[in-house]
């Protein structure tokens, strides 16, 4: 099973509403379909987060910029009714946040709003969804991933980097995906726990403007 591809984005474009993205994995032209387009301006490494669907007469990868994304479309999926397309285009039209919090607060409203989900199919979705999802912010879940002696003060940084950022206008869909590709940072790379200790505002701030400018 494949469960992430990291490459060079050779191209990203939208066909019939559908997100894609051809990346160069080890001399491999990997096309994936993707919940949003994805900026080719510059040619750059790229992480997504797969999900594979094998048929008969094809095979389809689906990529995520986010584990949690992935996750969540599994999820979704397993729901009587509702195959890969109808997945890809709520997680399109709003972010996993909005999606989470809709299912939380039982805003219906927002889940039928996507073309192709009735109202039957978006009581099903509330059914069998709202049991398997808690009320944690899925950041405060990547924290605590985190096994930093100091980790208290890494989430007082990463709140203050969220708000810097929404100060900037940037959507709550984009601050979620850049405070999640930190926290993976910090999470799957070993050295960052010699480093920790020197971690700033300053310093975090910089990247997440980076990863924002490079998305």
């Amino acid at each position: 099973m494949i469960s992430w591809i990291r490459g060079e984005l050779i191209n990203s474009w939208i066909k019939n509403q559908k997100s894609f993205v051809l990346i160069n994995c080890q001399g491999i032209g990997y096309e994936i379909q993707t919940s949003s387009l994805l900026d080719n301006d510059s040619k750059k490494d790229i992480t997504l987060w797969i999900h594979l669907i094998k048929r008969e007469d094809s095979d389809t990868l689906y990529g995520f910029k986010i584990k949690d994304e992935r996750d969540f479309f599994r999820d979704l999926i397993s729901v009587k009714g509702i195959g890969p397309q109808i997945g890809m285009s709520l997680l399109n039209k709003y972010s996993l946040n909005q999606v989470i919090n809709s299912l939380l607060t039982n805003d219906i409203d927002l889940i039928n709003s996507v073309p192709g989900i009735g109202k039957k199919m978006t009581e099903r979705i509330f059914l069998e969804l709202s049991n398997k999802i808690t009320k944690k912010d899925y950041i405060e879940q990547e924290t605590n991933k985190i096994n930093f002696p100091n980790k208290s003060e890494i989430k007082i940084l990463i709140e203050d980097i969220k708000i810097a950022l929404k100060s900037l206008d940037y959507s709550k869909k984009d601050i979620q995906e850049t405070i999640s590709l930190l926290l993976n940072d910090f999470i799957y790379d070993n050295d960052k726990k010699d480093k920790v200790d020197k971690l700033n505002f300053e310093e975090l701030f910089k990247k997440s403007l980076k990863i924002l400018e490079n998305n």
